[in-house]
């Protein structure tokens, strides 16, 4: 089966067909530092992340470009209020977004453009559109982009123009200095105490829109084969990203992806609901595996469900991978071995294909998990044997590490702890000392950890 994606420009489903053969460059919109990293940060991340574990698995050479956005309404308001520089706010919180980024695991992306870094291109960029009058000058505010230029302007929406104008003509706060009221501004007038840039066209500042333009083209070229995000950018950013590079006549991206927001408690996450959960305080909770393992149960495509019922569930889950892994490797099953099961690799990627199907190839893992348990259970080494190295491959081919000890899952003891407690379990009942065997039994109980006696050894997990 071919790869599938789904491809928002084209509300179908449609063959992925890079740029150049076995290779691949995908831009992901990136944060606007302003704040500390939250839920929809780690989820959009996740998933791109699992996108290119499994292109790469499929052998392509993945180039991944992901932006800072370190200008903005937002990071001017809070420096303003804090009495620091734009600067200081977009370090402090570029190094906390890196920060989460790598205690999940997250690959990182070849290019890390900064906004600020590319003034001069968006400028260029501007420059042209004005040029050919897809953007016009109002003196004192800045420049605009004429959307009435694009009959297709809101495609990537699933909105027309028309139904886009009707929208708009209902809102009260239409601005009578542009050409249509959806015009979007490509740079802002310089307001006091503002960063600012000289242009032909006074000082100022970008628009968020034109930034990304200036750094998905400057860093991966013209059709480039999947640009990336939230499906919260999908209108108006993405959209107003493509009316630019579409009225010089460039090509853009190939491929749309949106990957859709977190739920918690059936809510969209969002600050003024109340809902807003940190991404920290998360990966504290339960660890970065059942994070992951978390975002991949629900398609890239649907809300994802988050909630301390949920990450827990998670992190149990991911403390039973461990502990089959411990029972894998005590029964001196060889899993370094590279013979796998094809039919197996097959319907995991037969789910990939279709549209990066993780909950089923999901399925497909822990399927595999549990017969290899039976396997063992009866004694049938080589089966156990081989399906346990099929599953492991099906894992770290989404990126979910079985057998390492990230040491995050809870408020209790972390796997170290764990271990040194069942080994002097193990002392006291060599040494006879079943009362004191038994006691460390019910601590480790207490604590949240099942321990298991089995004829390969002792086994736990995290009930």
């Amino acid at each position: 089966m071919t790869l599938q994606i789904y491809d928002t420009m084209e509300r179908q489903k449609v063959p992925f067909v890079p740029r150049a053969e076995g290779e691949v460059a995908m831009y992901v919109c990136g944060p606007t530092v302003y704040d500390i990293p939250h839920l929809g940060h780690g989820r959009t991340a996740l998933t791109y992340d699992m996108i290119r574990r499994y292109l790469e698995w499929c052998d392509y050479n993945v180039t991944v470009a992901s932006n800072v956005t370190d200008i903005d309404d937002k990071i001017i308001a809070r420096a303003d209020d804090e009495g620091r520089t734009e600067p200081e706010v977009a370090a402090e919180f570029t190094v906390a977004y890196d920060q989460q980024m790598e205690r999940l695991g997250i690959i990182t992306a070849e290019s890390r453009p900064h906004a600020t870094q590319f003034i001069d291109g968006m400028i260029d960029i501007i420059h042209d559109l004005v040029n050919r009058d897809a953007a016009y000058v109002v003196p004192d505010k800045g420049v605009y982009f004429s959307v009435e230029g694009l009959s297709e302007y809101g495609r990537l929406a699933g909105r027309s123009l028309d139904q886009l104008l009707d929208d708009a003509g209902q809102r009260v706060d239409v601005d009578a200095d542009k050409r249509s009221p959806l015009d979007f501004a490509l740079w802002k007038a310089a307001k006091p105490g503002e960063p600012s840039w000289e242009t032909p066209w006074g000082i100022g500042r970008p628009g968020w829109h034109t930034e990304c333009v200036a750094m998905s083209l400057s860093a991966l070229g013209p059709d480039f084969d999947i640009h990336g995000g939230g499906d919260d950018l999908c209108f108006p950013h993405h959209q107003n990203e493509w009316a630019q590079v579409t009225a010089t006549g460039q090509p853009f991206a190939r491929h749309w992806v949106h990957s859709a927001m977190v739920n918690v408690a059936g809510e969209k996450m969002s600050k003024s609901l109340g809902n807003f959960t940190n991404l920290a305080e998360a990966i504290d909770t339960s660890g970065p595996r059942a994070l992951r393992l978390l975002a991949l149960q629900t398609h890239y495509r649907r809300a994802m469900e988050m909630g301390r019922d949920a990450l827990s569930a998670a992190a149990t889950a991911v403390d039973r991978l461990d502990a089959f892994h411990r029972r894998m490797a005590a029964s001196d099953i060889d899993l370094a071995s590279r013979e796998t099961i094809p039919e197996s690799i097959n319907a995991f990627k037969e789910a990939m294909d279709d549209d990066f199907g993780t909950p089923a190839a999901l399925d497909q893992a822990f399927s595999l998990v549990r017969e290899a348990n039976s396997d063992l259970d009866n004694g049938d080494m080589h089966m156990a044997a081989l399906r346990a190295r099929t599953a492991l491959t099906l894992f770290a081919a989404l990126g979910i590490k079985i057998g390492s000890d990230d040491g995050t899952s809870g408020d209790g003891p972390d796997n170290e702890q764990i271990e040194r407690l069942i080994e002097e379990r193990q002392k006291a009942r060599s040494d006879g000392e079943f009362d004191a065997a038994d006691r460390i039994r019910d601590q480790l109980a207490e604590s949240g950890i099942a321990v298991e006696d089995t004829a390969d050894g002792v086994i736990w997990h995290r009930t």
